[in-house]
């Protein structure tokens, strides 16, 4: 069941009436049976999956909250006659017990996912390989992938981290377990929510008010204009340009830079509204995965407001364990012997930082335009952070330039068409033609009449008057985004907040982006309601 689909819509509705029609201590049980009915409309197949992973999680996570909690009462009986040091031994002989049931935990969750979802393209790579020895391919084999398991691993794994950690208690109940990991509007793409953040919002009392309604079905019909009038209409010219990349370079590189830009984000924060905006009406708070990335000065600020979950279950479970694990302390020390102090305090960081990058990259997808993508924004980002202090030096020289409108917009731009640049890997889907079409931008550009001559026009597949309908879409979310960070910066609730106030005006905008969703979007003859993109993760 396709979160763009009119049947999404219609199990939706139908279970927003059951929830506030079931008496509050039970309404986490109707988001457990939807969410189940929902996982299991893609493919009853993907049940077992995610059972394997519940399970062996909330019963990883059981036993070591229990250890932990009676390692804690033997120590507090014997804590008079230990001394210091036996403590001391005795809580790390306790953790060394509960890290092996962790990895263990780890190994299960992270093995699964990594021979559903990558033996496929470890075979065709060792195939690459022997090719160049003339010797028999190997058989690629064909494998389930569950419906979102890249996200409930995350979510699933960052718990078992978190109780391992003592910084979440074990759930008790497996079914209310069950629920914090496949609750549907969030299992597809997301957000990555933390199990501290989503069980309070699941489990506890809900409460239906005009404000949480108005607010969730704006932001819910919001997503969808962003997804089918924007994201699927704009794929159509992307798709024109990949099928044809031997002829379409240059100019038309350039074009498919800007467009799936409003693809990617029109179809993942479309995605997020959608998700957000209808755990809204449920009155529950999800985890916002978007700050107005677009508007970003560098590439850090980029992915501080991109994909926000993301980012920080990489930094938290990956990044920081791995910088200061004893192998990087080790490789630090021999830096600092051999290479120079400066050098050796960096190795960590910068191995860190491009492994971090490349987990990520393969957690994108199980290709190399993929790792490739996720290596080369890991060196922007060590290359930006080693130029911080020419930034400083220029910004002490003009001091004046930061506070200058025209500055930060030109910054944001260049960001802007960095990542922009970046993410054409995913388009293009093979690296050297993605390399290919980057240098026709330099040496094979073409002709500006092409823009003029409507070639453009004839050959992305998309008439006159549908760019002209994308491109008044793509201003009117450029305008609403300016306006909600303009009130957000002077304290005030965005637009979706603010309709509830007067529900004329909320009545005439849920109408209207009905009305443009139904008559533009790409539900209509020669259009595809396509998938979420992130929903293939």
């Amino acid at each position: 069941m396709s979160l763009p689909s009119l049947t999404f819509l219609v199990f939706a509705a139908l279970t927003l009436l059951v929830f506030w029609l079931t008496p509050d201590r039970w309404r986490w049980v109707v988001l457990l049976i939807a969410s189940l009915l929902f996982y299991g409309a893609g493919d009853w197949w993907y049940l077992p999956f995610v059972a394997v992973t519940v399970l062996t999680t909330w019963l990883m996570a059981r036993w070591m909250g229990q250890r932990a909690a009676r390692d804690e009462a033997d120590l507090n009986a014997r804590r008079a006659d230990m001394s210091r040091e036996e403590r001391k031994a005795f809580k790390a002989a306790g953790k060394r017990v509960r890290r092996r049931m962790l990895i263990l935990g780890l190994v299960i969750n992270f093995g699964l996912l990594a021979v559903l979802k990558y033996t496929g393209f470890a075979v065709q790579t060792v195939n690459g390989i022997t090719s160049l020895f003339h010797a028999a391919p190997l058989t690629v084999p064909s494998l389930i992938l569950p419906l979102g398991i890249s996200f409930y691993t995350f979510r699933s794994t960052a718990y078992l981290i978190d109780v391992y950690r003592g910084k979440a208690t074990p759930q008790g109940n497996l079914a209310r377990y069950a629920l914090f990991i496949t609750y549907f509007p969030a299992v597809v793409q997301g957000p990555i929510s933390r199990y501290n953040d989503l069980a309070p919002a699941l489990f506890g009392p809900h409460r239906l008010n005009w404000g949480d309604m108005s607010a969730g079905s704006v932001r819910v019909l919001w997503g969808y204009f962003k997804k089918v009038v924007v994201a699927d209409t704009a794929m159509i010219a992307v798709r024109a340009i990949v099928a044809n990349a031997g002829q379409l370079r240059g100019i038309y590189t350039v074009i498919l830079i800007l467009v799936y830009s409003a693809v990617i984000y029109g179809d993942f924060t479309g995605g997020m509204d959608i998700s957000i905006g209808l755990s809204r009406m449920m009155g529950i708070r999800l985890t916002e995965n978007f700050c107005y990335p677009f508007s970003s000065v560098s590439t850090q600020e980029y992915w501080n407001r991109w994909h926000i979950t993301m980012g920080a279950w990489f930094t938290d479970y990956v990044f920081y364990p791995l910088s200061v694990s004893g192998p990087m302390q080790k490789l630090s020390k021999w830096g600092r012997a051999h290479l120079g102090r400066a050098v050796g305090m960096r190795l960590p960081v910068y191995l860190a930082t491009l492994l971090t990058w490349f987990l990520t990259g393969l957690w994108h997808g199980a290709a190399w335009n993929f790792i490739v993508w996720g290596l080369l924004n890991g060196v922007i980002i060590l290359i930006s952070n080693e130029c911080k202090p020419l930034y400083s030096r220029f910004h002490t020289r003009f001091p004046r330039l930061a506070s200058r409108r025209w500055y930060t917009d030109l910054c944001a731009v260049r960001t802007f068409l960095l990542m922009g640049l970046v993410r054409s890997l995913d388009c293009y889907r093979d690296v050297p033609v993605t390399f290919r079409a980057w240098v026709s931008m330099l040496w094979d550009f073409g002709s500006w009449a092409d823009l003029t001559n409507g070639a453009v026009i004839r050959n992305l597949g998309l008439s006159p008057a549908v760019w002209v309908m994308l491109g008044l879409s793509v201003l009117m979310i450029f305008a609403v985004c300016r306006a909600d960070k303009a009130a957000q910066t002077a304290g005030r609730a965005p637009l979706a907040e603010r309709l509830s106030e007067h529900p004329v005006r909320w009545a005439m905008v849920c109408g209207g982006l009905v009305l443009v969703v139904l008559l533009f979007g790409s539900y209509g003859i020669g259009f595809d309601a396509s998938d979420f993109i992130y929903g293939q993760v």
